[in-house]
């Protein structure tokens, strides 16, 4: 088993770490859906590539993905909702996403291999990772990580303090083109391997876990880390032993860690609603 998941595992134990973290920034910025509204758009520029003839590997994929990608970032970062906006983001991510993914099956549903790629955008195909891959990925994955470090502050205070950003004079548009620019950059790498429902499994899941169990960004982190790491490897273990997809039982692994996450949460409501009573 160890030969045949070996680089796999490495991919899923390296590679959504950095998702862990915006994970966190998307769900305080409660945009849930605009990792899969981009890893939507960036497939569709893989689709449109795809139509104009080149080969699945091709390296002009990544480039039209690249490129579909940030036009859609440009997009989010100039219509984020304000507090007087009739139409809220989210509604307008869930519209970009579905005519994204109408676009991709019209595309596709041209190519003589089209129900095949439109597969493998929707869960990848991790098995045929290799080490080159995963280490091109880990080192663009490193510099964005960087770079967020160095504007930690800019970028925290935009998600989680968005009205002192503005009184504080931030660029929020620039910011925010920023975060979604680098965010498409992971999008467009990380599709290439796992595909779309991996992308929006390992950025909400993981966070969304974390924020159940623990108060603190730093400790959601951590929650959201090991969340990532067991899911990936339990995941990849079942998909062995079951013989079944691996992407697919991966994110079952994550919602399985979800619900328990959830139930852990309801207990420990009950145990200090009950210990506050006793107080009382």
């Amino acid at each position: 088993m160890f030969s045949v998941m070996k680089w796999p595992l490495v991919a899923c134990l390296v590679l959504p770490g950095i998702l862990v973290y915006y994970g966190l920034h998307i769900i305080r910025r409660e945009v849930i859906f605009v990792d899969l509204a981009l890893a939507q758009v960036a497939t569709l520029g893989t689709c449109v590539c795809l139509y104009l003839g080149h080969e699945p590997d091709d390296p002009h994929n990544y480039f039209w993905s690249l490129g579909f990608t940030l036009a859609g970032a440009l997009v989010f970062a100039f219509t984020r909702a304000g507090k007087r906006d009739r139409v809220p983001q989210e509604a307008l991510i869930g519209i970009i996403y579905v005519v994204a993914a109408a676009a991709g099956i019209l595309l596709l549903s041209k190519s003589p291999h089209g129900k095949e790629e439109l597969q493998r955008t929707l869960v990848g195909d991790l098995l045929t990772v290799t080490p080159q891959e995963i280490g091109r990925t880990a080192a663009l994955y490193a510099v964005i990580a960087v770079v967020h470090f160095i504007f930690r502050r800019q970028f925290i205070k935009l998600s989680f303090e968005p009205d002192h950003a503005e009184r504080g004079g931030l660029n929020v548009r620039f910011w925010d083109f920023l975060f979604y620019a680098l965010f498409g950059l992971i999008v467009t790498s990380f599709v290439q391997v796992g595909g779309v429902l991996m992308v929006f499994s390992y950025l909400i899941v993981p966070a969304a876990c974390g924020t159940y169990l623990a108060g603190s960004l730093g400790a959601r982190l951590v929650i959201g880390w090991c969340v990532a790491t067991l899911a990936s490897g339990s995941g990849l273990y079942a998909s062995y032993q079951l013989d079944v997809p691996t992407g697919a039982a991966i994110v079952c692994a994550l919602g399985v860690a979800l619900l328990a996450a959830a139930v852990g949460r309801m207990f420990g409501r009950g145990r200090r609603e009950v210990a506050a009573s006793d107080k009382a």
